[in-house]
């Protein structure tokens, strides 16, 4: 997808805004002999810009305005590295909520609405955006935060929560535990806002039937204002996204080159308006691709298709490029498996050859040798790679609060 006339202003107006700074980028930019944008020639000629860039001008480097101007803070939830500190204007933080506003309206969601907001608050940007698109809204904020399992479920009951707002990992603990207590009819649940993190259809299927609820895939990330920049809608193809505040184009993550629409690749994300700090061509590392033409459900806004994992979360194994939603597609097709796993990257102490060990959860009803079996073989035959699999009964995996880590890589440590 292509620039519009409207977002080629938007991108030069950035441009020269940036160029009379001595932001990170505003530097880098008149080094390049970089004046403006007139064109699509002209855009793609800017660099790529992504997270390292930002851990290098740590910690105010990319701040393109007076820290007069400057209401809020905002980090990454990352662990590697520096931290990834973003600057927030008021008109940000109000672009922001209008944006989210929107995706709940997109979602069906109204002033009547009691919205349960369960992602965490403070330097990460999850919480507070759920929490400020909900008060332009109109609709009340129930806002809980992560962790404390009892106190939300009492909290859901007690005040009648007719969303929920969740990483889609702290989704499924709560609705296992509704299942497990039995409380499904005393909750009045009606839809769920899920993000943060990508997950399988299977974890969809669970946590649809379990709390019974209508689910809308949110989308963002904290280098780009946070979550709230696009939603799913009614029609479940797709998440439509807000052109007038971000521009979006995929591109192959190997080569740069950008792909036509309907092609997957990386997410790359140009902020039009934004003020603390801009960002231009942002490499997400998220992998999805533009769905062309218009959503059946008779809005404007383009969409993008879910997100079907990370660049960056590839692992190389006996030599092949894998990625988790590969062995976690494979799962898919297994009767009785769940969708919960993990994946433990090691080596054999004899042989010193790496080993890809899968560990995955599975109904009692099944044969967890035979499982494990099939489990196998499947992905011998897809990516001939043998490893070796476990199957535990369900809920045996740790469920997380937040973000589930599928991959660990224990090769350097042995």
């Amino acid at each position: 997808m292509l620039l519009n006339e409207r977002q080629l202003e938007l991108v030069d107006r950035q441009i020269k805004r940036l160029i009379k700074t001595d932001s990170f980028y505003g530097q880098k930019y008149r080094e390049l002999g970089l004046t403006g944008c007139s064109c699509q020639e002209d855009f793609d000629r800017i660099p790529f810009s992504s997270k390292e860039d930002l851990r290098f001008a740590y910690p105010l480097g990319i701040q393109a305005v007076e820290d007069r101007e400057v209401v809020r803070i905002h980090s990454s939830s990352g662990t590697t590295g520096k931290p990834v500190i973003i600057p927030y204007t008021a008109k940000d933080v109000e672009d922001w909520a209008t944006m989210f506003c929107r995706c709940y309206e997109i979602a069906g969601i109204n002033n009547h609405d009691r919205i349960q907001i369960t992602p965490g608050y403070g330097l990460w940007t999850a919480g507070i955006g759920f929490q400020a698109g909900c008060e332009k809204l109109g609709a009340m904020a129930i806002p809980m935060g992560p962790g404390n399992t009892e106190k939300q479920l009492q909290m859901m009951i007690d005040l009648k929560s007719t969303v929920i707002c969740a990483t889609s990992s702290y989704a499924l603990l709560l609705s296992e535990e509704i299942s497990r207590r039995g409380l499904k009819d005393q909750i009045f649940l009606k839809k769920g806002v899920i993000g943060s993190e990508r997950w399988s259809d299977k974890m969809r299927n669970t946590i649809r039937n379990s709390l019974g609820i209508e689910l809308y895939d949110i989308y963002g990330l904290t280098e780009i204002y946070g979550p709230g920049i696009g939603i799913s809608c009614e029609q479940n193809s797709g998440m439509h996204y807000f052109d007038d505040y971000v521009y979006i184009e995929i591109i192959d993550p190997v080569t740069g080159e950008r792909v036509e629409d309907g092609k997957s690749g990386e997410i790359v994300i140009t902020t039009l308006v934004k003020e603390g700090a801009p960002l231009l061509r942002f490499r997400t590392h998220d992998l999805s691709r533009i769905i062309p033409g218009k959503c059946a459900c008779g809005r404007d806004y383009p969409r993008l298709d879910v997100i079907t994992g990370r660049s960056d979360d590839m692992f190389k194994i006996h030599g092949v490029n894998m990625f988790p939603s590969q062995i976690e597609s494979i799962l898919g097709m297994v009767d009785g498996v769940g969708s919960e796993y993990r994946i433990i990257l090691g080596k054999d102490v004899e042989t010193r050859r790496d080993v890809l060990h899968v560990t995955a959860e599975a109904e009692g009803r099944v044969d967890f040798a035979e499982t494990a079996r099939r489990i196998s073989k499947l992905v011998k035959s897809k990516f001939g790679v043998t490893p070796k699999v476990a199957i535990v009964p369900a809920g045996t995996l740790a469920r997380s609060e937040k973000k589930t880590k599928r991959v660990e890589d224990q090769r350097e440590k042995v």
